[in-house]
């Protein structure tokens, strides 16, 4: 049977020494602001990627060298696991075909705008003090 992923990083210097130059630094880029935005959150490599918990999963940070997130190819995205909990009424998120995941993918340094990203990591932040929503018995 073939692996679902052909990678499997042992460590977040692996995952960060396998991307090209253009997704490292946007890579670099998000890390630092949701570091700086969520101190307290731990950074854990899920699915070969970076994900970030307090309570659950806040967010993660998927470039297209990891393929199997089908990401854009050269795009960076950040993603939101929770998203579908946070205000969005401006549309800043991308949806897809997703009904909890949103994201918003970036396809070069310049196209991340830091106010926007830490507005979003704020909220994302305060959608994980929240109790989870139960889904309902039908």
């Amino acid at each position: 049977m073939k692996p679902f992923q052909p990678v499997k990083f042992q460590s977040l210097e692996d995952f960060l020494s396998y991307l090209p130059d253009e997704e490292r630094r946007m890579v670099d880029r998000l890390r630092h602001l949701v570091l700086d935005c969520l101190p307290d959150a731990q950074e854990r490599l899920a699915y070969n990627v970076p994900f970030y918990y307090r309570h659950r999963r806040i967010c993660y940070i998927w470039p297209s060298a990891v393929p199997w997130g089908k990401v854009r190819e050269g795009g960076v995205q950040l993603g939101f696991p929770e998203g579908y909990r946070m205000q969005d009424e401006i549309g800043w998120l991308e949806r897809g075909s997703r009904k909890q995941v949103y994201m918003k993918t970036f396809m070069s340094l310049a196209e991340i705008d830091e106010d926007m990203v830490r507005a979003y990591l704020f909220e994302a932040a305060e959608v994980d003090e929240k109790p989870p929503i139960k889904a309902k018995k039908t």
